[in-house]
């Protein structure tokens, strides 16, 4: 499967985003996806994922009450809405799958087979 995101964007605080994540090659309801961040200088961090159906979700607590992530299998894509943004969630922003174990979301980067390039989020005043 590939994987694209996009959504990305410069955004003032407080404002929100939706990031999509496309995918091809495969069917994305047979993937669990998370959402992992990388902000310069640090270790890319876990935000959220979801089991393949939608019915399991897992949020970092830094993200919880203002992200959301959702599934649409008709259109092959899992996306992460972001509320009320903050200058910490400046970061490069990447989709994942979970082919291994799509059932239970999954919080290690390491459990991730596929992976997309990433679009760039920046929350600036």
């Amino acid at each position: 499967v590939q994987l694209v995101e996009s959504g990305g964007g410069l955004v003032q605080p407080g404002d929100s985003l939706r990031l999509s994540c496309a995918a091809s090659g495969r069917t994305i309801s047979a993937y669990g996806v998370g959402w992992f961040r990388q902000a310069p200088g640090k270790e890319r961090e876990f935000v959220a994922a979801i089991n393949w159906n939608g019915y399991i979700v897992k949020y970092a607590e830094s993200v919880k009450g203002r992200f959301t992530i959702l599934r649409d299998n008709p259109k092959n894509t899992v996306n992460l809405q972001m509320n009320s943004l903050k200058p910490e969630d400046t970061a490069l922003y990447y989709c994942a799958a979970d082919k291994e174990n799509p059932y239970v979301p999954d919080t290690s980067a390491t459990r991730y087979e596929y992976w997309g390039q990433g679009t760039q989020v920046t929350v600036s005043s």
